[in-house]
């Protein structure tokens, strides 16, 4: 069921007073009146990971329900800031019309496209005319360090570097630096201080990030599926199992893993 525009834009309005009345300081809500800007990050982290948890699901309800949280997030956080006289949620919204336009000259100008290759080519192209105080790699590279979690900045830093030129030939030497960071790790968990030990972790992470952009795979989606057959082989173990898999031996462990494994593959196939 689709809603006119006038009724969205009527549930937005109810949203946008509704919050505003959540933070009014005459009956108001203690909780939301004592938020700033940095105590909601949490939040907005959680609702943002709980979207993603729901768009990979496919469940309609779920979905719509954890974009209204997030949208909750945003409308909460302009409305901290408008009680700090710094900006409102007209602002937040007409910046980004502003840069959705700007963006797609094919769309609302007349540049003529031939492809999404070269869609994205602009964009990048648009994105680095309006970063004028980025103008070092080093500054563009930093944002993602800060404001994107580890694993998805390591891939776009690693693409960043490659455009400006860190790249290998080929995809035997991303090969060949894995394995020189591998041996690496490996000899400072045996030798090195706790402190080497994460670092060369790191450099070998990074190195199979690269190996994941070489092959045009997604390091984050990859991880993330591995996490969920974990668990549902997990689930499988324990829907035969008498006691808690504490209770057995290593050898009857895999036993029941190796079962929950061939139970599912014949599942998905």
């Amino acid at each position: 069921m689709n809603s006119s525009m006038s009724e969205t834009l009527e549930a937005l309005q109810k949203l946008i007073e509704v919050v505003a009345q959540l933070r009014n300081p005459e009956g108001g809500c203690p909780w939301d009146l004592a938020q700033t800007p940095q105590s909601l990050i949490p939040y907005v982290i959680e609702e943002a990971y709980e979207v993603v948890d729901a768009l990979r699901s496919g469940d309609e309800a779920a979905i719509a329900d954890e974009l209204g949280d997030l949208l909750l997030q945003v409308v909460l956080q302009a409305q901290v800031a408008q009680d700090q006289q710094q900006f409102d949620l007209a602002i937040v919204a007409r910046n980004i019309t502003e840069k959705l336009i700007r963006r797609h000259p094919h769309v609302f100008d007349n540049l003529a496209v031939e492809s999404v290759d070269e869609v994205h080519q602009n964009w990048e192209k648009i994105k680095a005319t309006e970063a004028l105080s980025e103008t070092k790699l080093s500054d563009q590279l930093k944002k993602y360090a800060r404001s994107l979690p580890p694993l998805v900045a390591g891939m776009k830093i690693s693409k960043k570097a490659a455009k400006a030129g860190f790249e290998w030939e080929s995809m035997d030497g991303v090969w060949e630096k894995f394995q020189e960071e591998l041996a690496e790790f490996q000899h400072a968990l045996q030798y090195e201080s706790k402190e080497n030990q994460q670092a060369e972790l790191g450099d070998l992470l990074f190195t199979v990030i690269n190996l994941a952009r070489w092959a045009n795979l997604d390091p984050d989606a990859a991880l993330q599926g591995t996490n969920d057959r974990f668990i549902q082989r997990l689930v499988q173990m324990e829907g035969v199992v008498d006691r808690p898999l504490s209770e057995y031996s290593l050898d009857e462990l895999e036993q029941f893993w190796q079962q929950a494994k061939a139970k599912l593959a014949k599942k998905e196939s």
